[in-house]
């Protein structure tokens, strides 16, 4: 498909139709930057039903029937509703603490890998919190809704916090893999190279790009589109209260989606919004762009004061995607807080060994940050 020059200066794409065995050597094993226009390939569709039960299997076996105890708990919990039962907040972190919006954060972002009547389970029964509801967005690109979030509400009387968690990449999902692994990148005029599998997820419109509003197509009503939908959202229930503030996050592929929603509201020049976030508080997150988005969005958030704070486990190879080289050129940027096996942190503007994961150095990286 043609890159639409009115929202990109530049663009990689990468598409299904002409694909070679020495294309998928070279992207992972190149050190060079790869020339416009090279091919890649999506997963087939075909894969999408069987990895999915594949992987409700195994769940099932390594996961849930240990946590249950037995086979019969497990079906009782079942039909409880009850399966997983680490669904309470930390009791010792209270409103007002300094990490309170991180440990919720977490807690979200864990919950929106279940079903919408789960999380509403949790979030009114277990955190006495307003659920404001779960939803499927649009993917222009893979023609379906493949994109997932939930809001909700936590309310004192001294304070009024939105929450908006972003679904991650679920093990056995191959649309969310196609999303990961779509390596495409667009130049967005003064903010950089962003991946492009991220922005489709996000909403990115196949024949307009980024427009400020979104355009009806065929005369029929926009689809609900994950940052539009979102945003419009945002700006109803904050007008609601003066006071009132909101949180983003998200985990893996949930957390790239998180950091990237203010990127488009930067884009949009929507300062008001903008003021009104807390804070982006990611899990895990993979990189979304190159040096001068990191750079653009350092200035974004300093500007309207927007915390930012990429969590990291020593031994996730996500953040450590796409690589950082000359081939793919993605960075991190913002404030890093890096856990190591022992759950020690460490404030670190970049998690060690960041290509760790590359074809030629993963082994013996890998042993060494077991000892981390």
């Amino acid at each position: 498909m043609a890159c639409n020059k009115s929202f990109s200066s530049n663009y990689f794409l990468l598409t299904p139709e002409e694909v070679g065995f020495f294309d998928l050597i070279h992207i992972l094993f190149s050190t060079t930057k790869f020339e416009e226009g090279i091919k890649f390939l999506d997963m087939s569709k075909f894969v999408s039903k069987p990895l999915s039960e594949l992987g409700s299997g195994i769940e099932l076996a390594l996961n849930l029937i240990p946590s249950n105890r037995n086979v019969f708990v497990l079906m009782l919990n079942f039909l409880r509703g009850l399966i997983d039962k680490r669904v309470e907040l930390d009791g010792s972190i209270k409103h007002g603490d300094a990490n309170y919006h991180a440990a919720l954060s977490a807690m979200a972002s864990k919950a929106s890998y279940e079903n919408s009547a789960r999380i509403e389970t949790i979030v009114k029964n277990h955190w006495k919190m307003k659920f404001l509801g779960f939803y499927d967005f649009w993917n222009d690109y893979q023609g379906k809704d493949t994109t997932q979030a939930f809001l909700l509400r936590d309310k004192t009387c001294d304070q009024d916090t939105i929450v908006v968690a972003f679904r991650g990449t679920e093990p056995f999902d191959a649309d969310a893999w196609c999303s990961d692994f779509d390596f495409s990148w667009y130049e967005l005029y003064g903010a950089g190279k962003i991946h492009g599998g991220f922005m489709k997820a996000l909403g990115l419109h196949k024949n307009d790009g980024w427009p400020k509003e979104e355009v009806k197509q065929d005369g029929k009503p926009p689809r609900r589109r994950a940052y539009y939908a979102i945003r419009d959202m945002l700006n109803k229930l904050l007008r609601q209260n003066d006071e009132s503030r909101y949180i983003v996050t998200g985990h893996s592929f949930g957390g790239a989606l998180a950091i990237l929603f203010p990127a488009i509201l930067a884009m949009h020049d929507e300062a008001w919004l903008l003021e009104r976030l807390q804070g982006v508080y990611t899990f895990g997150q993979p990189r979304v762009g190159d040096e001068k988005f990191g750079e653009f969005m350092e200035k974004q958030l300093k500007e309207h004061r927007v915390p930012y704070f990429r969590i990291v486990y020593g031994n996730d190879m996500v953040p450590r995607l796409p690589f950082d080289d000359n081939a793919l050129m993605y960075k991190h940027f913002g404030t890093c807080l890096y856990y190591n096996r022992h759950y020690e942190v460490k404030v670190v503007e970049e998690e060690p060994y960041r290509n760790y994961f590359s074809p030629l150095g993963a082994i013996p990286k890998m042993i060494m940050l077991s000892g981390s």
